[in-house]
C-alpha cells in the first residue's frame, strides 16, 4: 500500500477526493440556490427570511472552502467551473423562486441530497482512517440535521 504525505493510503485518499469533489459540486450549487432565494424573495416574511438565506448562504461558501481545501489536503485537485459543477451536482436547481414555502422547500430536498452524499464520504473516510475528514462530515452532518429540522418546523411538516 502506497501512502500519501499525510499517511493516508493513495488510492483510498484519490477516491476520497473524487467523492469531496462531487460534494463540491452539490454544494456550489446549493449556495448558487441560496444566493437565488435571498434576492428574490418576496411577502409577508421577506425580512425574516432574507436574513436567514444570507445566513445559510455564508455558511454554504464556507464549507465549499472547507471542501476544496480539505480535497488539496488529500493531494486532489477541487472542481473550479461551473461546467463541473453542472456535470457532477445533483441538488435541484431553485430558479426564480420568490415564495417562501417553495424557498424552504428547496432548502429542505438540497440539505437531504447533501447529507446523503455526506453520510456516503463518512464511510469512506471511516474505511481509509481519515479523521480529517470523518470530522469535517460529522459536523456538516450534524449541523444540516439541524436546519432540516429547523425548516420542517417552519413548514409545521413532520421530519
Amino acid at each position: 500500500m502506497k501512502l500519501n504525505s499525510i499517511g493516508l493510503d493513495a488510492k483510498k485518499s484519490e477516491n476520497l477526493s473524487k467523492n469531496l469533489n462531487v460534494l463540491l459540486a452539490n454544494f456550489q450549487r446549493y449556495y448558487q440556490n441560496l444566493r437565488g432565494i435571498h434576492w428574490n424573495i418576496k411577502g409577508k416574511r421577506f425580512f425574516d427570511l432574507h436574513v436567514k438565506f444570507e445566513e445559510l448562504y455564508n455558511d454554504a461558501n464556507l464549507k465549499v472552502d472547507e471542501i476544496a481545501e480539505r480535497i488539496l489536503t488529500l493531494g486532489g485537485v477541487p472542481l473550479h467551473t461551473f461546467e463541473d459543477y453542472m456535470a457532477k451536482a445533483t441538488v435541484p436547481v431553485g430558479k426564480n423562486i420568490t415564495k417562501d414555502e417553495e424557498a424552504i422547500r428547496l432548502i429542505v430536498e438540497s440539505l437531504s441530497k447533501l447529507l446523503l452524499l455526506e453520510r456516503q464520504i463518512l464511510d469512506h473516510a471511516a474505511d481509509a482512517s481519515d479523521e480529517g475528514t470523518s470530522a469535517m462530515m460529522s459536523d456538516f452532518i450534524s449541523e444540516q440535521e439541524k436546519t432540516v429540522w429547523m425548516m420542517k418546523a417552519w413548514l409545521t411538516e413532520e421530519i
